[in-house]
């Protein structure tokens, strides 16, 4: 919604400004001219993007659009989520979590939290960092070194659309160059024409610059700007996840692990410490008779 809103207000800003100015709408409408530039867009986006990336890149659109991925209820629902399975393993055992790991579509605990067991990307990792350790494959010292390389990747994983469409906006001008070149070729093919006739084609010329860097600097690089900071969101959700189970391996209190993650958060989404107290608390008792 706020893209959509920032978006009108750049279209509305410079449109706006040119009528006022005197200039006649009719006269940016060129059909032919965001053929040209928007066709050549998509395909050097398609020369230049794996097919994985492209669909990353439409999905990393769509989820700008949409926002942030993990707002502030979502964290509150994962911190105490993963209280509730630290506090089950240091009570019972790191085997008592065997069976909510292996099989987390029937966990009791992650059942509890809906939004958090349809996200299967989190549940993947969540219980690929806990299974080494349940298995005892590895000492909890080496567990922050394995997420680690699994969270490097999920970056280089989320910035490659960016770039793609980065790479696209600059080159959105010199695509309009292409088309304005063209008109130019058309310009001086009618040259003996009438001189109204000839001005018109000119401005037709113009307009595929215009559209070029409008497009460029008005749209696609904000847009990708803003697709940087979901996926910087993206990431924190996992970085949230790796902290605190990194630390309940290593030797933490499961309330202790929990702060880790807490203190890792942004301002807006991160509980006080008394809020955090206060939403763990009743986790207790609920964890007493498992």
């Amino acid at each position: 919604m706020i893209i959509i809103v920032g978006a009108l207000v750049v279209f509305v800003s410079v449109i706006g400004g040119f009528k006022m100015a005197g200039g006649q709408i009719g006269a940016l409408l060129h059909i032919s001219e965001l053929i040209i530039i928007g066709g050549a867009a998509l395909g050097a986006m398609i020369i230049m993007s794996p097919k994985k990336v492209l669909l990353d890149l439409v999905h990393g659109v769509f989820s700008a659009f949409k926002g942030t991925p993990y707002p502030r209820n979502s964290y509150d629902d994962l911190l105490k989520m993963l209280y509730e399975l630290f506090l089950l393993a240091r009570r019972n055992g790191m085997i008592a979590l065997e069976e909510h790991v292996m099989s987390p579509a029937n966990s009791s605990i992650l059942r509890r939290y809906p939004e958090f067991q349809k996200n299967e990307e989190a549940v993947e990792f969540l219980c690929g960092a806990l299974r080494p350790i349940i298995d005892g494959k590895i000492k909890p010292d080496q567990l922050r070194q394995l997420l680690h390389v699994d969270l490097e990747r999920m970056e280089i994983e989320d910035h490659a659309p960016v770039n793609v469409l980065t790479r696209a906006a600059d080159a959105m001008p010199g695509f309009g160059i292409v088309a304005a070149v063209l008109g130019i070729v058309i310009t001086m093919a009618s040259i003996a024409g009438p001189i109204e006739q000839i001005g018109e084609k000119v401005a037709a010329a113009l307009v595929g610059t215009f559209l070029g860097v409008f497009i460029a600097y008005g749209f696609l690089a904000p847009l990708a700007v803003n697709m940087e900071f979901v996926g910087a969101a993206h990431l924190a959700y996992f970085r949230c996840i790796s902290s605190c189970v990194v630390g309940f391996a290593g030797g933490m209190a499961p309330g202790m692990a929990v702060e880790v993650g807490r203190r890792g958060l942004s301002d807006e989404l991160r509980p006080g410490a008394d809020e955090l107290e206060t939403m763990l608390k009743p986790l207790n008792a609920a964890v007493k008779g498992k």
